[in-house]
């Protein structure tokens, strides 16, 4: 991911937590992480709660733009805030990796399931 003005490096970890957790040990630490940054009155992860969590994230050096930017690529339902929901999609969008092998799982689901309705 990069930042307009700024380059930085988005660090990949859920891979590795997945393959130490399992899935559901991931989505655990999914939710966990969203608690972190959320609005505790309002329950989303607003532009001011990301905004006063960044250093938790490593995020210290965006700027406002680059802030918002994050929080409308992954606000589907056009808010302006970040739901639990939203926030895990988001997560595994920016991980290239667990996208990959989402699509591996879902790709061997459906192929199980496929067969199995055809016998």
């Amino acid at each position: 991911m990069a930042a307009s003005k700024n380059q930085f490096e988005f660090q990949d970890h859920l891979p590795m937590i997945e393959e130490k957790l399992g899935g559901d040990g991931l989505i655990g630490e999914l939710c966990k992480g969203f608690q972190l940054l959320m609005d505790a009155d309002k329950g989303v992860i607003t532009f001011d709660s990301l905004k006063n969590n960044a250093l938790l994230l490593g995020l210290q050096d965006l700027s406002d733009d680059d802030l918002l930017s994050m929080l409308r690529e992954g606000d589907y339902d056009g808010d302006g805030a970040l739901n639990q929901m939203e926030f895990c999609v988001l997560m595994f969008r920016l991980s290239p990796d667990l996208m990959e092998q989402s699509e591996f799982l879902l790709e061997e689901a459906l192929e199980l399931d496929f067969k199995n309705s055809h016998k």
